[in-house]
């Protein structure tokens, strides 16, 4: 079930990401395929000169977000809560009776090292997909506020339809991706929970003391990737908040007009889409935070890559044309 879970997610992000890719091929041939992507694509100011018909406001972005934090926030709750009581991270003593006895047993002292190695690994798995969780965590968070308190979207401003639901797709798969190798065991611990309430009631549950020390020093004993993964997280995070609060700037609450005008400062000083390339430092930051050995997260980031690449060079080009115009 687990194998079945994880391709079916890793397949939905191939589906995702070789349409755009082939996009991105420099061949005049693929022209009309590009212009036909750019157009499910194009939002706001790039959308002014398009039809608008198969469109919705792009304040509707908001919908993205609202649904993001709870969806994570579900999936982060349950994994950890998951992690805490049946995967504790901690670091246990060697057990010497045990280990005379299997010296009696030859080889049998190898199995159980490995079957001790394959249980510390797989804590430390499901721990680390609570940490990428919470990191996603924190993003949704910020983009949620953003979008609530930062932008000050123009009442023309629209999106396609295609690109909404291509929003939805990304949060909803991007936080399951995160966790998809321990998803299947986190599932039936969930349900496993709501069928033992359903069935004996409160009052019968067995009771879980909670220590908030103990559920947050198992994050402190992860890796050193993890770490650095997060650091590079937050230097993207840190500098994608200042370049959205300098777009929101330009606009001028009430202001009607739709006039390009020129950012400057932060990340704008060195390339004309700094919130882009913000976003991708972000998700590289999770790609290192998660090890670099799952190829699911890589998927995320190679959408997250070529979705972005080819809306900064298509921002890019119509910003050009109408300062030259």
């Amino acid at each position: 079930m687990e194998i079945g879970i994880v391709w079916l997610i890793r397949a939905a992000w191939i589906a995702g990401i070789l349409p755009l890719l082939l996009a991105l091929l420099p061949f005049s041939r693929l022209s009309w395929y590009r212009r036909t992507i750019l157009e499910f694509a194009k939002r706001g100011k790039i959308l002014q000169s398009s039809s608008k018909k198969f469109t919705v406001p792009q304040k509707f972005f908001c919908h993205f977000y609202v649904w993001a934090v709870i969806w994570t926030a579900l999936l982060l709750g349950t994994t950890w809560m998951y992690a805490y009581v049946s995967t504790p991270l901690i670091s246990e003593p060697f057990n010497f009776p045990a280990i005379t006895s299997q010296l009696t047993g030859g080889s049998s002292l190898f199995s159980w090292q490995k079957s001790h190695s394959s249980g510390r690994e797989r804590r430390f798995l499901v721990w680390k997909a609570v940490f990428l969780l919470l990191l996603m965590e924190v993003q949704v968070l910020r983009r949620l506020y953003e979008t609530i308190y930062t932008f000050n979207y123009s009442p023309s401003a629209r999106m396609h339809f295609f690109g909404y639901l291509t929003g939805l797709f990304f949060y909803t798969a991007a936080p399951l991706s995160l966790c998809s190798n321990c998803i299947p065991e986190v599932y039936h611990f969930a349900a496993n929970g709501i069928a033992q309430f359903i069935v004996k009631g409160k009052g019968q549950m067995l009771d879980v003391e909670v220590s908030l020390l103990d559920a947050v020093i198992p994050l402190a004993n992860l890796g050193w990737r993890q770490w650095i993964g997060a650091a590079l997280f937050f230097w993207g995070w840190i500098h994608q908040f200042r370049c959205h609060q300098i777009l929101a700037s330009l606009r001028v609450p009430g202001e009607q007009g739709e006039e390009y005008k020129i950012p400057h400062g932060d990340w704008f000083e060195i390339v004309s889409s700094p919130h882009y390339l913000s976003e991708i430092v972000i998700y590289g930051g999770l790609v290192v935070a998660s090890g670099g050995e799952d190829l699911t997260i890589w998927l995320i980031f190679g959408f997250v890559v070529v979705n972005l690449a080819l809306a900064a060079a298509e921002t890019h080009r119509c910003f050009s044309v109408n300062l030259s115009g």
